[in-house]
């Protein structure tokens, strides 16, 4: 597999350019978890800063758990803001994964305060305003929303880990809520907890540890 292109800070800079100075990247997690929380994290760098000071700071999928958590905390030290924003598993049950992906990414960006402006991952929002950039694989392309993608995978792996301890069984210390086969194997001895996504695992009445 060839090198990764690194993301940049050109995104930023045409909106910097501009005389637009709060610009945030949004990324998010766990979309695809049968347990858990969506999260995402919203990361507001300084205006004409030099990309060296996040050096190594990509899509969080391309980097080892240890990189990340060390990143994570580099750019929180680098970030003028930095909010984290989360939707349950009952509310991912009650609105669906797209309206629950939506609310963690408000929450996210209430956090952070004064937006211009959001580089988006993905797909356009219209719910997060008319002032935003999507752009596909933006992990891969803007360095805002990587710092995002690793400061909002470095969260949830945590509150997963953390939650091992209380559901343990499950694998959530290396699946963190993943549909891997030994956590399927687990749902079907064990039943569901409160933190499992109904939706999403299809279980008849499950039983509720």
């Amino acid at each position: 597999m060839g090198e990764q292109v690194q993301p940049s800070l050109v995104q930023e800079g045409s909106l910097w350019q501009q005389g637009i100075h709060s610009v945030a990247g949004v990324d998010e997690v766990g979309r695809g978890s049968l347990a858990g929380p969506v999260v995402a994290a919203a990361v507001i760098l300084p205006v004409e800063m030099d990309p060296a000071e996040l050096e190594g700071v990509k899509d969080s999928k391309q980097l080892r758990p240890q990189q990340r958590t060390r990143l994570a905390e580099q750019i929180r030290q680098v970030a003028l803001a930095v909010g984290i924003g989360s939707a349950s598993a009952a509310e991912i049950d009650q609105l669906n994964i797209r309206q629950a992906t939506v609310l963690a990414m408000q929450r996210a960006l209430a956090e952070v305060g004064e937006v211009e402006h959001i580089l988006l991952d993905g797909l356009p929002l219209a719910e997060l305003g008319s002032q935003q950039t999507a752009l596909v694989k933006g992990d891969q392309i803007s360095l805002s929303i990587a710092a995002a993608s690793i400061v909002a995978k470095v969260w949830r792996d945590t509150l997963m880990q953390d939650w091992d301890r209380q559901y343990p069984g499950y694998g959530w210390r290396t699946n963190v809520g993943y549909g891997t086969r030994a956590h399927r194997r687990a749902l079907q001895e064990l039943g569901l907890t409160p933190q499992h996504r109904r939706s999403f695992v299809h279980l008849a009445d499950p039983k509720a540890n």
